[in-house]
């Protein structure tokens, strides 16, 4: 071979190089799909008049779409959960995300699409990091401080704009502690060795549990009648979808990307919410960009 070093660089590294970046340009798809769907379901859920209803079809049936999704998983993969540990906190995570979907519905009744999204979900952001590092020692350095003071300065925005009722800001600040709390369930039951559809399958189906066992039974025949309409099996379809492409992100890329390219979600909500017709004002606006940009520094390593 006359040139051995060009026949590496040619052959071996530059085809390397270019596979790990289109390796990294299907994360940041699959990432911004599933942040795109997120807050598209959640609009969906903000048309709705019987939300309380409404958020229990969608789960149930977003916990079939699952379901198939993990049994398919399951063929291949051959085990759900690693052992007792996992399976706990996976129930740990369906209690805690059941009170979040009856929290949603709360928070939408009362508020508007927008500051509700971006309270919610920029309070968890918050919430998550200083867990993450008490419980299993991430790192803490000056950069995730400034992004969690920035997050805070946006949820503080948000907190003052139209649509943003003192009830909607206080459901929509119980959803952040809630989601919070079931995304470290979450964390804790992957890394105790359960398998991530099969987690999110009995999460969902106790968080379904949960919801149809509040409603009461009034409540539960206006459930049932609403289960006809094809629209909440769409945005149960859309919410399962959401979260399986955020896994499937999350299995192939940094943890530090995926987090902060899924908390542009944020942008989405504030964009469907003017499609849907509200009317977010300035500070809305200004507060959903602010906690993007805060969330981008608490996602760098």
């Amino acid at each position: 071979m006359e040139n051995p070093d060009r026949f590496v660089r040619d052959v071996v590294q530059k085809p390397a190089r270019a596979a790990t970046l289109w390796g990294v340009q299907v994360v940041v798809l699959i990432t911004l799909a599933s942040a795109f769907l997120h807050a598209l379901w959640n609009a969906g859920l903000r048309l709705e008049r019987d939300k309380d209803g409404a958020v229990v079809v969608a789960i149930a049936v977003a916990t079939l779409v699952a379901a198939v999704v993990a049994a398919l998983r399951l063929a291949l993969a051959g085990e759900a959960f690693g052992g007792w540990e996992a399976l706990g906190f996976t129930l740990l995570a369906g209690v805690l995300e059941g009170g979040y979907f009856a929290a949603l519905a709360r928070a939408l009744d009362t508020g508007a699409l927008g500051p509700v999204y971006t309270i919610s979900r920029g309070g968890t952001l918050l919430l998550v990091w200083p867990a993450s590092v008490w419980l299993w020692s991430e790192e803490l350095n000056a950069t995730r401080l400034v992004g969690s003071f920035i997050v805070a300065a946006g949820l503080a925005l948000c907190s003052g704009a139209r649509g943003a009722t003192r009830t909607a800001v206080a459901w929509s600040a119980l959803c952040a502690v809630l989601i919070a709390g079931y995304h470290l369930a979450y964390k804790a039951a992957l890394l105790a060795g359960g398998d991530g559809p099969a987690v999110f399958t009995v999460s969902l189906a106790l968080a379904t549990v949960v919801n149809v066992s509040r409603l009461g039974q009034d409540g539960r025949t206006r459930t049932l009648a609403l289960a006809r309409r094809w629209q909440l099996w769409l945005i149960g379809a859309i919410c399962s979808a959401a979260f399986l492409l955020f896994l499937v992100g999350l299995a192939r890329g940094g943890a530090g990307l995926v987090l902060t390219l899924r908390n542009t979600s944020v942008i989405f909500a504030t964009l469907f919410a003017r499609l849907i017709g509200e009317q977010p004002g300035a500070r809305q606006v200004a507060g959903s960009v602010v906690v993007v940009l805060g969330a981008v520094l608490l996602g760098l390593r």
